[in-house]
């Protein structure tokens, strides 16, 4: 089957023009704007401006100033978000991965990562998925998310085609289950918090300056009483 390869029409010049051009075959007559027979191949021409540049990803979500913290939890759901620029060329598919700090990738979205090449969003089931797949669980770590179309992910970057991009970066993690007082919970950095602090130079300086306050006060209304 013949693959289509849809073209972003802008208005040019012809001064500003370089030409495309890509090869598709056909396997049958039906639905062939050329009108050509089964088995032959046609060519088709695009035109792109001449200071054209690779077709870009800019996410829309989340922000990428800053980090953002997801849950490994039933019922939370991750929208990536992203706007194209200086797209002329659109894929066919778009394939998403999470790639972690441990070295382990994962497919984001519900098709295995391969979206629609015009998709602007795919929203993951991260919980989902480590249900789904215990041997290869999601690591509480830091992760980058990866975009690429046709070209692959090391592809070197064209005009006018998608240019992989793997900007964004956030982390997962998983929340520690609810345990009532009367269940035995216990703070776990608190007595080891309050021996530092009984130690510590600065709060026996102050136990002791409260002290010598305490009892020179003392002394002063014991004499004024006598």
């Amino acid at each position: 089957m013949a693959q289509e390869i849809v073209v972003q029409a802008r208005q040019q010049t012809s001064a500003q023009q370089s030409t495309i051009t890509s090869a598709s075959s056909s396997s049958a007559a039906t639905g062939s704007a050329s009108g050509a027979s089964s088995g032959t191949s046609t060519t088709s021409k695009y035109t792109l401006p001449a200071n054209a540049a690779p077709g870009q990803i800019v996410f829309t979500q989340p922000p990428l100033q800053s980090t953002s913290y997801y849950k490994i939890a039933s019922g939370e759901y991750i929208t990536f978000g992203w706007n194209f620029t200086e797209l002329y060329v659109t894929p066919t598919s778009l394939t998403v991965s999470a790639v972690c700090e441990n070295g382990n990738t994962y497919p984001v979205g519900p098709t295995d990562g391969v979206i629609p090449g015009n998709a602007q969003s795919v929203v993951w089931y991260p919980y989902g998925y480590q249900t789904a797949n215990p041997n290869l669980p999601l690591a509480q770590a830091s992760y980058t998310l990866h975009i690429w179309g046709d070209s692959g992910p090391s592809a070197a970057p064209t005009a006018g085609y998608l240019e992989a991009n793997s900007e964004l970066q956030f982390a997962l993690y998983t929340p520690q289950p609810y345990t009532p007082l009367a269940s035995g919970w216990q703070c776990a950095g608190c007595s080891g918090a309050l021996a530092q602090l009984a130690a510590h130079p600065a709060s026996v300086a102050l136990v002791t300056t409260l002290l010598i306050v305490f009892l020179s006060g003392f002394a002063t209304l014991r004499r004024a009483a006598d």
